[in-house]
């Protein structure tokens, strides 16, 4: 088994990334960094969004199949000297698109943050049933 990451983490996801952009500015941040994991139950999208609030991100599903991952963050500086004060205003922003992959229950969506960690969870629609004996 290899230890050495895909250089596309999405090559055999059932996700396809639509687009991704990023806009930098005053302050800009590195984010939007996705990875595709698969459980019995689930599809889970992981994006690192690092110094972002929740309140600063939306996650949102567009026409039933596009899920829409957004961010943005307006940062201030400030500056004082002896003739003038001066206030600098920044945005950064980064959106990301993906097409959901079938057999997925995009309205059971669930969404976290940790540790500047996004995770994102889309439900199967018919996972496997545990049988216990």
């Amino acid at each position: 088994m290899s230890m050495v990451p895909k250089a596309n983490p999405f090559e055999d996801s059932p996700f396809t990334a639509l687009s991704t952009s990023g806009l930098s500015g005053h302050g800009s941040f590195r984010s939007g960094q996705f990875k595709w994991e698969e459980t019995a139950e689930a599809h889970v999208l992981k994006g690192e969004v690092p110094g972002l609030r929740r309140e600063e991100l939306k996650v949102e599903i567009e026409n039933g199949r596009v899920l829409q991952v957004s961010g943005e963050r307006v940062v201030e500086t400030e500056e004082d000297s002896d003739s003038c004060r001066r206030l600098h205003r920044g945005i950064s922003k980064f959106k990301n698109c993906f097409t959901i992959p079938p057999h997925t229950q995009p309205d059971r969506m669930m969404a976290s943050m940790e540790n500047g960690v996004l995770t994102i969870t889309l439900p199967k629609l018919n996972p496997p049933i545990a049988i216990s004996n």
